[in-house]
């Protein structure tokens, strides 16, 4: 087989107002593996993986059997015959040729469990807005029904108009890890805006606490899920001190102490659950977007700060963890940053975008069917 180097060289067209970032802050970053599925695009958009404001400044040649790269980023739709686990690197160069950074990964191409279970899988989805405008969990669903191999059920107490048939999760605007591990509501007035935590319950003292069982005891029929994934981290981040990298790890310290009790609770209460925790997704390439929402509160380059060293934190968390049912979903890497969003938000992506947000969940549900399915042959 021939190995294709894919070379993008950009140039860059303003003078960056950041001249003080020096070549060594570039951070390129990848997740330990990419996960893709036969019939379905797979990206890597170059902004997503590197800390600077002008990705066009640098040349990105990704090494890997497939693929190819365009303007913005490295692309590859495979086959049904392209099933298998291949190398892939990134190369990142200066303009005059100067080797700055190099990182690697894991790209595996799964069609699914080969003999799939007749019975339902069942998925619950937790998150914040993005989770709540339910496109992403819409088009999770859509290639789940697409796919006809394996029977799927969404667990959740919440039902948005915009939710597709079938379609249920635990995603509020606004939330935070805080807000699913604490929130009570005493005087719910019926919506999602004044309401407790679905996880959080009266004890036998009267007082709030986490209890998972109750909640799937009462709000899932009994049932647990075989697959959580929870997509957090913008709301609990975006207010963090951006350019101060020790104020941040401080407020992410905080965020991941309460993401400790979510995720031990439903160990507890799901043991068998295989929990994936979603890569912060990136932001909107155009300043003017936060402009549109924050006028001069908070910029796409303060928040790209955070949330580059958020993504960065997440996957030394998990990988921390040693938990084989806690795993990432690589979910920044295939967001288109300019056409996955509108011109006017920062944050929310476009149909388009949350589209590619619902496909990278789906390739990484698929490859947890299929490595479920091995085990179960193996014993």
């Amino acid at each position: 087989m021939i190995r294709n180097v894919c070379t993008l060289l950009l140039f860059c067209l303003v003078v960056p107002a950041w001249g003080q970032q020096t070549e060594t802050d570039l951070q390129l970053t990848l997740p330990p593996e990419i996960y893709a599925v036969p019939g379905g695009p797979t990206n890597i958009y170059f902004d997503n993986i590197v800390l600077t404001q002008t990705p066009d400044k640098f040349r990105f040649d990704v090494v890997c059997d497939f693929g190819q790269s365009e303007q913005h980023h490295w692309t590859w739709t495979p086959t049904a015959g392209d099933v298998g686990v291949y190398p892939i690197r990134v190369d990142l160069y200066s303009a005059d040729d100067t080797l700055l950074d190099s990182a690697s990964s894991v790209l595996r191409v799964t069609a699914g469990a080969a003999s799939p279970s007749t019975e339902p899988i069942r998925i619950l989805i937790i998150g914040d807005s993005l989770t709540h405008a339910s496109a992403y969990p819409n088009e999770i669903a859509r290639l789940m029904t697409e796919d006809a191999k394996q029977p799927w059920k969404m667990l959740g107490t919440h039902k948005p108009a915009s939710a597709a048939a079938d379609v249920a999760h635990e995603g509020y605007g606004g939330w935070t890890w805080w807000n699913f591990v604490n929130k009570y509501e005493p005087n719910p007035d019926g919506t999602y805006r004044k309401r407790s935590s679905p996880f959080v319950f009266l004890n036998d003292e009267s007082k709030p606490v986490l209890d998972m069982p109750r909640y799937f005891k009462e709000q899932c029929d009994g049932q647990t899920p075989d697959y959580v994934v929870i997509k957090l981290g913008i709301n609990d981040l975006f207010t963090a001190p951006a350019g101060d990298v020790a104020g941040i790890d401080a407020k992410i310290d905080t965020v991941f102490g309460y993401a400790d009790q979510l995720v031990a609770a439903i160990r507890a209460a799901a043991p068998n659950a295989t929990i994936g925790i979603c890569l912060t997704t990136p932001p909107n390439a155009r300043q003017e977007a936060f402009e549109a929402n924050y006028k001069d509160r908070y910029s796409r380059w303060g928040w790209k700060q955070i949330q580059h060293q958020l993504v960065q934190r997440q996957m030394k968390y998990i990988a921390d963890k040693s938990d084989p049912q806690i795993q990432i979903v690589p979910t920044q890497l295939n967001l288109d940053p300019v056409d996955g969003y509108p011109v006017n938000n920062g944050v929310h992506p476009n149909k388009s975008g949350y589209q590619q947000i619902g496909s990278s969940i789906y390739a990484w549900l698929q490859h947890q069917l299929a490595d479920s399915a091995g085990k179960s042959n193996v014993e």
